[in-house]
C-alpha cells in the first residue's frame, strides 16, 4: 500500500533543511556529547562484546598512522523498538570527540570505523539509545499497511518533532514544528506516511537524537597508533668494531659510516647496533664462549660497564658520541635510522656495581649473584635485582638510560631478553618514554614461552621476535602464521621475523647451507612486513656452528670479524626482495597473509593484497634446499577478485620472468639449484613488453 502512494510526494511542501542528508547523518549535537555516568534504571539499551579489544580494554589493541579501525559491537534490548548507535573516538589528549553513526550488520551486530591520523593513543566507545522516531515510522507504516487508524499515532509523531525542535540547531526547528503540524492535519493516511518517512526529516531526526538515557560503553578502549615503520621495517644487523678493513683491527663508527651505501643499496631501512658501550674485564669472555680470555679478545658487547663508564658511555675503541651522532646523521641521508641495544645488565665492572650494590643480589658468600639458565652460566654479567627495596630508584635510572640515548637522536630499541625483567617495569618505563616521544619503537628480544612473549606485547612492546626462526614445515608455518594474522594476537602482536641472530644459528641453516639461507630470506621478508638478517654473516651465507648446539663457530660474539667489501653470495637476492617489499603496498603488511593450497608438502603457497586489491603478490616458496619440487596450487579468484574467465598475468620479480595462468588450477616447479621461490606480482592486464612463460 505504501508503494502505491510514492506519487503523491510530489505534493507536499518541499522543507529545505540547508544541508546534506550524508552530512546530517554523521552530525551529533554537542551538547549531548557529555559523558552520563549516573545509573539510570530507564536506561534499556546493552551494549556487549565491544571490538577490538584486548582483555575487556585492559590493554591497548595497536594500529600505525593511516590505518583504518574497524569497530563492532552487539547492541540488544528488549521490547521491539528500533535502535540507533554512534562510534564515539579522539585523541587521549583531546577532549572533544568525533563522532560516525555504526550500522547494523546482523544479529545484533553493529559496526563503524574510524582512521587514526597521528601517532598517539587514541580513545574510543560505543553510544546506543532506542531510536524511539523510528520506532514509531516503522509502525505507522505497518498500520497504514493494515488500514488502521493512525490519528493519536500522528501526533504522537507531531509530539516527538515538536520535541525535538527544541534540540536542533535554530536553522532546522522552524521547519520541524511545520512539519509536525502538516502531518496531524494531513488527509489521507498514505500522506501522512510519506511525510513522517521522508528522507529529509529522517535524516535530521537521527543526527540530533534525544540521548538522555542513551547507554555507552565502558570503560572506554584504547588504541595505540605507532610510526609506519613500526609495521613495516627491514632490519640489518651490524658490529661496528667489525666494520675494521683489516682482521684484528677494532672498527669504528667512522668505518661504520663507510657501510652505509651499501647497506642502502641492499634496501634496509633500520641499521641495528649490538650494545655500544664499555665491555668488562672480570670473568670476560673468550673466543667461542670459552671461560678463558685469550689475548686481544674483546669481549661480549652484551657484558655491559667498565671502568670507562655504563649504559650512557660508549666503548672507546668505537670513538666517541660525537662519532656515534654522526652516524646517526649519515645514516638518516640514506633513510636509514639506527636501532640501539637495551640490554639492563651489568659486567661486574660497571660503575652501578660499585655506586649502587643495592641494585644486584647477593649470595650467602658475599658475592654478587652472575645470571645464568642453567646449564648456560652468564659469568660475564650480573642482573639487576628488581624485588630490591630501592626499586624506584632503579626503575627511573634505567629509565634515563633510554631518555639519554633518545637525546642524541635514536628513536628505535632492541630490548635485549625482557622477559627477565618485570612486566610493571615494562609497562611504565615503554608508558613513560611514549607519552613524550610517541614515535619511540621497542621491539622485544624475548624467545620464551608464548603467553609470555604475548605478555609483552600487549604491555606495549611494538614489535616482537618470533619462533619463525625453528618453523621450518609446511604444517608448522602454516599454523604459526595463522594464529599470528588471524586469531586474537593481530590485534597486538607484531612480528618481526629473524632468519638468524647471533645467538642462533639454526639447525635448518647449518644443514642447508647457502640454499636455505635464500628459503628462509624470502619467507621471513614475505610472511611478515618487517625482518631483519644478522647482516654479513647472513649476507655471506655464514652457516658453521659449534656441533650439536645453535652457536656459530668463530661467534662474532666474542671476536673481531673482518668482513670483505665484495658482494655475498646473497645480496643479489637480499636486493631483489627487498626492492619487491618497498615496491608493493601488500607487502607491506602482515595482518593480509593468506595461505592457499598447493599439493606438495614441500611447496608453500601464500598471498597477500592491499585493500583495494590494486597490489596482489602470490609467493610459492621451495621449502626443501635440496631438490626441486613440483606441485599444483589452486589460485582463490573470487577472494582475489580475479576474472575467472580471464588469464591472469604475472611477473615474478626475483627472475624478472613473466608467466600466464588459466583459471584456478596451475601447475608450478621449482628447482633450489635456479631459485628458492617465485615472488609473482599479479597484473591486471597484459602489457605489451612482456615476453611471458605459459603455465
Amino acid at each position: 500500500m505504501y508503494e502505491n502512494y510514492r506519487n503523491l510526494r510530489s505534493t507536499f511542501p518541499v522543507f529545505n533543511f540547508g544541508t546534506p542528508i550524508a552530512t546530517l547523518r554523521s552530525k551529533r549535537s554537542p551538547i549531548q556529547m557529555e559523558r552520563t555516568m549516573e545509573n539510570d534504571g530507564r536506561k534499556r539499551v546493552v551494549i556487549e562484546n565491544l571490538q577490538p579489544s584486548i582483555e575487556c580494554g585492559r590493554y591497548p589493541v595497536k594500529r600505525c598512522e593511516g590505518e583504518l579501525v574497524t569497530v563492532s559491537a552487539d547492541i540488544i534490548c528488549d521490547s521491539h523498538d528500533r535502535l540507533d548507535a554512534m562510534l564515539l573516538f579522539r585523541r587521549e589528549d583531546q577532549s572533544d570527540w568525533d563522532s560516525l553513526p555504526l550500522y547494523h550488520k546482523d544479529n545484533d551486530r553493529w559496526e563503524s570505523a574510524f582512521v587514526v591520523p597521528q601517532s598517539g593513543t587514541y580513545l574510543f566507545t560505543v553510544r546506543a539509545w532506542v531510536d524511539h522516531f523510528g520506532t514509531w515510522q516503522h509502525f505507522l507504516a505497518s498500520k497504514v499497511n493494515a488500514d488502521q487508524d493512525i490519528s493519536i499515532d500522528l501526533q504522537a509523531g507531531a509530539i516527538m518533532l515538536e520535541e525535538a525542535s527544541k534540540r536542533v540547531p535554530p536553522e532546522f526547528s522552524r521547519p520541524l514544528i511545520d512539519r509536525a503540524r502538516i502531518i496531524v492535519d494531513a488527509s489521507e493516511p498514505a500522506a501522512a506516511l510519506l511525510l513522517a518517512t521522508d528522507k529529509e526529516i529522517t535524516a535530521v531526526m537521527r543526527a540530533y537524537p534525544d540521548l538522555s538515557l542513551s547507554s555507552e560503553y565502558s570503560p572506554y578502549l584504547k588504541v595505540d597508533v605507532d610510526s609506519k615503520k613500526a609495521v613495516f621495517s627491514t632490519w640489518y644487523e651490524l658490529f661496528p668494531r667489525s666494520c675494521g678493513s683489516e682482521k684484528s683491527m677494532h672498527g669504528t663508527f667512522r668505518d661504520c659510516e663507510r657501510k652505509l651505501a651499501q647497506i642502502a643499496e641492499m634496501g634496509f631501512d633500520v641499521l641495528y647496533l649490538p650494545p655500544i658501550h664499555p665491555i668488562g674485564i672480570t670473568n670476560r669472555k673468550g673466543r667461542n664462549n670459552s671461560t678463558k680470555e685469550g689475548v686481544g679478545d674483546p669481549g661480549s658487547p652484551w657484558a655491559i660497564g667498565s671502568s670507562d663508564g655504563g649504559h650512557k658511555s660508549i666503548e672507546p675503541a668505537l670513538g666517541g658520541m660525537e662519532d656515534f651522532v654522526s652516524l646517526i646523521n649519515a645514516a638518516a641521508s640514506y633513510g636509514i635510522e639506527i636501532a640501539l641495544d637495551i640490554a639492563f645488565q651489568c659486567s661486574p665492572d660497571h660503575p652501578y656495581v660499585k655506586e649502587h650494590p643495592e641494585w644486584f643480589k647477593k649470595r650467602p658468600d658475599g658475592t654478587i649473584q652472575f645470571a645464568e639458565n642453567p646449564p648456560k652460566r652468564y659469568e660475564d654479567i650480573v642482573p639487576f635485582d628488581f624485588e630490591c627495596e630501592e626499586w624506584k630508584e632503579l626503575w627511573n635510572e634505567l629509565k634515563s638510560v633510554v631518555l639519554f640515548w633518545i637525546d642524541k637522536g635514536v628513536r628505535i630499541f632492541r630490548v635485549d631478553n625482557p622477559h627477565t625483567k618485570p612486566f610493571p617495569f615494562w609497562e611504565w618505563l615503554i608508558s613513560e618514554v611514549r607519552n613524550r616521544y610517541p614515535e619511540v619503537i621497542f621491539l622485544a628480544e624475548a624467545f620464551t614461552r608464548p603467553k609470555i612473549m604475548n605478555r609483552l606485547a600487549k604491555i606495549g612492546f611494538n614489535q616482537s621476535y618470533t619462533y619463525f626462526t625453528w618453523r621450518n614445515t609446511k604444517e608448522e608455518i602454516t599454523s604459526y602464521f595463522n594464529e599470528l594474522t588471524k586469531d586474537k594476537p593481530v590485534e597486538f602482536f607484531r612480528p618481526n621475523l629473524w632468519p638468524n641472530t647471533p645467538d642462533i644459528l639454526p639447525e635448518y641453516l647449518q644443514a642447508g647451507g647457502q640454499r636455505a639461507s635464500a628459503v628462509r630470506l624470502v619467507l621471513s621478508a614475505t610472511l611478515s612486513s618487517s625482518y631483519g638478517i644478522y647482516g654479513p654473516v647472513f649476507e655471506n651465507a655464514v652457516t658453521s656452528g659449534v656441533p650439536g648446539t645453535e652457536e656459530y663457530l668463530d661467534s662474532e660474539k666474542y671476536e673481531i670479524k673482518s668482513w670483505k667489501e665484495e658482494n655475498g653470495p646473497l645480496k643479489n637476492l637480499i636486493s631483489k626482495i627487498n626492492r619487491a617489499r618497498r615496491e608493493n603496498s601488500a607487502l607491506q603488511e602482515t595482518r593480509n597473509l593468506r595461505f592457499y593450497p598447493v599439493d606438495n608438502d614441500y611447496l608453500l603457497f601464500y598471498g597477500k593484497a592491499n585493500s583495494d586489491r590494486s597490489n596482489i603478490i602470490l609467493v610459492v616458496v621451495n621449502l626443501d634446499p635440496f631438490h626441486s619440487q613440483s606441485g599444483i596450487l589452486k589460485l582463490p579468484l573470487a577472494e582475489l577478485s580475479i576474472d575467472p574467465s580471464q588469464p591472469v598475468y604475472l611477473d615474478d620479480l626475483l627472475s624478472g620472468e613473466h608467466f600466464v595462468w588459466n583459471g584456478p588450477q596451475n601447475s608450478i616447479t621449482l628447482d633450489p639449484e635456479k631459485s628458492p621461490a617465485f615472488v609473482f606480482s599479479v597484473q591486471r592486464q597484459l602489457r605489451q613488453e612482456m615476453q611471458f612463460e605459459y603455465y
